[in-house]
């Protein structure tokens, strides 16, 4: 099976890391159309899988974006839907992984008589999208052959804003989990070198966005004992600069200066979860899936998560990790304090995380069950009458 991939972004988030592992299997019969150029082709190039960027400049539709906008942008799409209509004919099918790839895709696959499989990343609600863009999103995919959904959340959500259930199966991400077994020798140089000696750290690992909540962990670190220590892993992305500053005066009104550390984005991050005591989700607006949840249960390390969206999913409070209503500063900072106090109680929750995770997100496992969708939906006899 020949599989023409689409991703809009250039720089590599959860859906696009998600991707990576899907095409790996396919890389001697695959491409993946990138609509930016950035850090993300590199990694794709670096895992030998075939790659090249479709557009000259970043397309200018974003999730708030009104009718007259999204319309105004299809002069913009034009091109590269014509690229990538060209270039399907050369595949079986046309996978969107992303949503304005959904769009190129669904008109692209009109256009070259390609099937479309679109994987749902995203919580199609008013909180994540306005009105136009989910309306797009699901007419899109509605248009699609099958749609393949992260979680039970990003289904229902999708199916509530007017998505085909009878097209719609679940399928989680999947992990290698040999990249999370990191030695106790490098864990104790990384927290050497980031002065973390005799404290205890919370990792936070996501964008620096309000709706990552990290400003919720913050104030849950100021009612904390003064041993406990807080790393933000990552930055803006999406014009979000104020609220990075927001953080930043945060963190100084309250006199978390020394025990609060900006890291900026990094590709460490198997071991820096591992040179954490606790990693933190703190969303307060639903999380599709929870990518962080998952890396931090491989790693070992206990994870607190807002109890909403897919993290209900991947976490069972008091077994595998701890739930937090989101938003509840106070509620976090007592379980923070909780698994400061009692260690061995949070090594035996981290470690049960560890057996489980491993297990329930395989990436073989998950790319099996990928496989075996596009199989039955896409079989030669398919292929012969769609080529027709």
């Amino acid at each position: 099976m020949k599989i023409l991939f689409l991703d809009q972004s250039g720089k590599p988030g959860g859906a696009e890391l998600c991707l990576i592992d899907i095409a790996k299997p396919y890389s001697d019969r695959c491409k993946v159309g990138l609509f930016a150029d950035g850090s993300f082709k590199s990694l794709l190039i670096q895992n030998k899988i075939p790659v090249e960027v479709l557009a000259s400049q970043a397309i200018q539709v974003h999730k708030e974006s009104s009718l007259t906008q999204g319309l105004g942008s299809l002069a913009q799409l034009a091109p590269i839907i014509t690229k990538v209509a060209k270039i399907a004919r050369e595949y079986d099918l046309i996978y969107a992984n992303t949503q304005k790839a959904l769009v190129v895709g669904a008109i692209a696959s009109f256009i070259s008589r390609r099937p479309l499989v679109y994987h749902l990343h995203d919580i199609l609600s008013d909180e994540h999208f306005s009105k136009t863009n989910r309306r797009i999103a699901v007419t899109c995919a509605n248009f699609a052959s099958l749609v393949i959904a992260n979680s039970q959340a990003s289904k229902t959500a999708f199916v509530k804003a007017g998505g085909r259930a009878n097209l719609t199966e679940i399928v989680y991400n999947g992990f290698d989990s040999k990249k999370y077994q990191i030695s106790e020798s490098d864990v104790k140089q990384l927290r050497q070198k980031l002065s973390l000696e005799g404290q205890f750290v919370v990792g936070h690992f996501s964008r620096l966005a309000p709706w990552k909540g990290q400003h919720i962990l913050i104030e849950a670190l100021a009612k904390c004992p003064q041993e406990v220590t807080v790393l933000l892993v990552g930055d803006a992305l999406f014009g979000e600069q104020d609220y990075v500053e927001s953080l930043h005066s945060q963190v100084t009104n309250l006199g978390l200066d020394k025990r609060v550390k900006f890291l900026g984005f990094r590709s460490d991050i198997p071991q820096l979860m591992s040179a954490c005591n606790l990693v933190a989700h703190t969303s307060i607006s639903p999380e599709p899936f929870g990518r962080v949840i998952v890396e931090a249960m491989l790693c070992g390390t206990p994870v607190v998560a807002a109890a909403s969206g897919g993290a209900i999913e991947l976490v069972e409070h008091d077994i595998n990790g701890f739930l937090a209503t989101p938003g509840k500063s106070q509620e976090l900072a007592q379980i923070i304090s909780a698994c400061l106090q009692e260690p061995e109680k949070a090594a035996a929750i981290a470690n049960n995380a560890r057996i489980t995770a491993s297990q329930r997100f395989d990436v073989t496992i998950i790319n099996q069950q990928i496989a075996e969708l596009l199989e039955r939906n896409f079989n030669q006899k398919n292929y012969t009458r769609l080529h027709k």
